[in-house]
């Protein structure tokens, strides 16, 4: 009889795991407290697929994502086509700012060949007359006076990245992924909540159900999203943690794109100097959330049980009239439309794919809010990282090397790591 393997979320990571988990000979269970797959975070993302990551693991990972959705069918062979999320190209700009992301990202696009134009200010102006290439940070928050203030200068220019994009349905990317795990023999329990994690001695042997069931499992994922820390507390695993995750209150906005021709010459941003990120959206529209400024507060969520999603009218205000400013034209909106949801963020920003001090109990947690891009290629790693140590390797002392199968590029998981030094890594949310 197959070894059995429990993947705790029927998020597109979650169903990215199982997809690949099940290739490796394990029979596997999913178990959400959704009524269906993508139903909670991954339905709130944004869905951007770029690069720009400060570590050289996470740039090689993002990269090759990018592969994996350019060629979704094949990826999730048998697969209906006409019900496929789909990759849709946008550049995107990361600004020449002193001391900012670029700095980081550019070596590794350098060492992986990964390709980008490097453009002054007015040379983004020709290619995108409605960009502004002011400067008018860094941000401050609404009811500073300095909010609108005249600009301090022109950006020196900035970085763009051809190749980027964004997928079309972040909801129906997991249900392709549900779908193509359960016709490889995966089965999924939807609106089943894990409330114990079983142990004998240092191994894990199962969840506990609210409904009083378990399933006996040699294996556990917890790929809870913002519920993640919850159940490594369950599993008892959270003292063994260099890092730490927790759910975080996060929106974003739907505008109008009024008369830009965002669809036809649009862009993406990470915009460090406004505060905000944007990409265009089909049907006339404009996608717009917070880049995390150290200006702005995050709102936490102690209880992500209790978590009543609401938009928030001074969020609102303050993101879409930062996103007016780079972009000359957009209309504000007197009524907000958009989505508010939690992300499972970690205290550096970026995931731990890793096992545990429990054996048999695997993380794939702190996503926060930027590890949409990554789900396949996670669940490829997740996959390799779980065969490895249950085959005996020492992942802590000897963190394994992935090769990713588009791309060829090496991915070094301890990057990942529980372990890590937080203070070393922290960066924001595009990091």
């Amino acid at each position: 009889m197959a070894r059995h393997a429990v993947v705790i979320g029927a998020g597109v990571i979650g169903c990215a795991v199982a997809n690949e988990l099940i290739k490796t000979g394990l029979a596997v269970t999913v178990v959400d407290a959704l009524p269906a797959a993508g139903y909670g975070s991954t339905s709130a993302s944004s869905a951007i697929v770029r690069f720009s990551y400060s570590t050289r693991a996470g740039v090689a990972m993002s990269y090759e994502g990018l592969h994996w959705w350019r060629n979704w069918a094949d990826v999730l062979a048998p697969a209906r086509p006409d019900q496929l999320a789909e990759f849709i190209q946008y550049p995107m700009i990361m600004w020449k700012l002193p001391n900012a992301q670029y700095e980081r990202v550019l070596p590794h696009f350098d060492a992986l060949g990964i390709a980008y134009d490097d453009l002054t200010a007015a040379e983004l102006t020709d290619r995108y007359p409605y960009l502004a290439t002011d400067s008018f940070g860094p941000p401050v928050p609404l009811d500073d006076a300095r909010f609108f203030a005249d600009p301090s200068g022109t950006l020196e220019g900035g970085f763009v990245m051809p190749e980027s994009g964004y997928i079309s349905d972040p909801m129906l990317a997991a249900q392709n992924l549900h779908e193509a795990a359960v016709a490889n023999g995966a089965s999924f329990l939807f609106n089943t909540r894990v409330v114990g994690i079983s142990r004998s001695g240092h191994r894990v042997t199962g969840v506990e159900l609210a409904d009083g069931g378990a399933i006996d499992a040699d294996i556990v994922v917890n790929v809870a999203g913002p519920h993640a820390s919850k159940i490594n507390e369950l599993a008892g695993v959270v003292d063994d943690m260099n890092v730490q995750t927790r759910a975080l209150h996060r929106e974003v906005y739907i505008v109008p794109q009024g008369d830009l021709d965002l669809e036809a010459n649009g862009v993406m941003i990470g915009d460090e100097d406004v505060g905000v990120y944007f990409r265009p959206e089909r049907g006339g529209n404009l996608l717009v959330g917070s880049a995390e400024p150290e200006c702005d507060e995050l709102l936490w969520i102690d209880d992500p049980d209790a978590y009543e999603p609401s938009l928030d009218e001074d969020e609102f205000q303050r993101q879409v009239l930062r996103a007016a400013r780079r972009l000359d034209g957009l209309p504000v909106p007197r009524a907000k439309r958009g989505v508010a949801a939690m992300y499972d963020a970690s205290d550096d920003w970026l995931p731990i794919y890793d096992r545990s001090s429990l054996d048999g109990f695997y993380l794939a947690c702190g996503s926060s809010g930027n590890q949409f891009k990554n789900a396949p290629i996670a669940g490829y790693c997740m996959a390799a990282l779980i065969d490895a140590v249950e085959s005996g390797r020492d992942h802590d002392g000897d963190p394994l090397q992935v090769t990713a199968p588009f791309t060829g590029f090496g991915i070094d998981m301890g990057t990942f790591s529980r372990l890590r030094n937080p203070a070393a890594t922290s960066m924001n949310v595009f990091g």
